[in-house]
């Protein structure tokens, strides 16, 4: 992945999904009742991530054209544009459900990452590096392994959700100002993330190149 700075997540060579905590939009689990069905919303995301990266895949050619024609034709309302279509999916997209980025990736951790993180343990940060991190192909700071070691896997919740990385904490990035400056990343987190994914193809309909703004 290239070097982003502050966004990364350092997706890792095979290993259950992980991921460090974006659950930024308040927790949303509901407990309607649909037929015998206690947790609808789950059910769903279970089958999304079944198919999430075939999905993808399927349309990445489609993507990299419109994000091509897009950085060629960039519009003033984008990050408005980006900012709502965020805003809308994650009103129904809960990050608890889901944690397929911290199973299956790594943030990198910036210096002030790592020292917010070990002050929090009470660990020198050498300690908590030599614990946790590696250098990864890059020179980044990343976890040693996957899925993410602060990530519960009973209730996809982050035990160092107040203190995460800040790759974290603006993951999928969809919300960033100039965001035509991370179209790349972003293509790559829409086969992690099925709210990025989702962003993105909605992204198409309401700002199609060529045609009449939908939304």
């Amino acid at each position: 992945m290239g070097r982003c700075t502050i966004l990364l997540l350092k997706k890792r060579k095979k290993e259950v999904p992980v991921c460090l905590a974006r659950f930024s939009l308040g927790l949303r689990m509901s407990f309607h009742r649909i037929g015998q069905t206690k947790f609808p919303y789950l059910c769903s995301m279970e089958k999304r991530l079944e198919t999430l990266l075939k999905d993808a895949k399927e349309v990445e050619k489609e993507s990299k054209k419109y994000f091509q024609r897009l950085k060629r034709r960039t519009p003033k309302t984008l990050d408005l544009t980006m900012q709502a279509l965020h805003e809308e999916e994650f009103a129904k997209t809960d990050c608890l459900t889901c944690a397929n980025c911290c199973k299956t990736s790594s943030p990198i951790f910036t210096p002030k990452d790592i020292q917010r993180i070990s002050k929090h343990f009470r660990m020198k940060e050498v300690d908590f590096m030599t614990q946790f991190l590696e250098r990864d192909s890059d020179d980044f700071y990343v976890l040693q392994s996957v899925p993410c070691t602060f990530l519960d896997t009973q209730d996809n919740s982050c035990s160092i959700y107040d203190v995460r990385p800040k790759a974290c904490s603006e993951y999928p990035h969809t919300n960033r100002k100039k965001f035509i400056q991370i179209t790349e990343l972003t293509l790559k987190n829409t086969e992690i993330c099925p709210a990025a994914f989702a962003i993105v193809e909605n992204l198409k309909k309401t700002l199609p190149l060529g045609g009449k703004k939908t939304l």
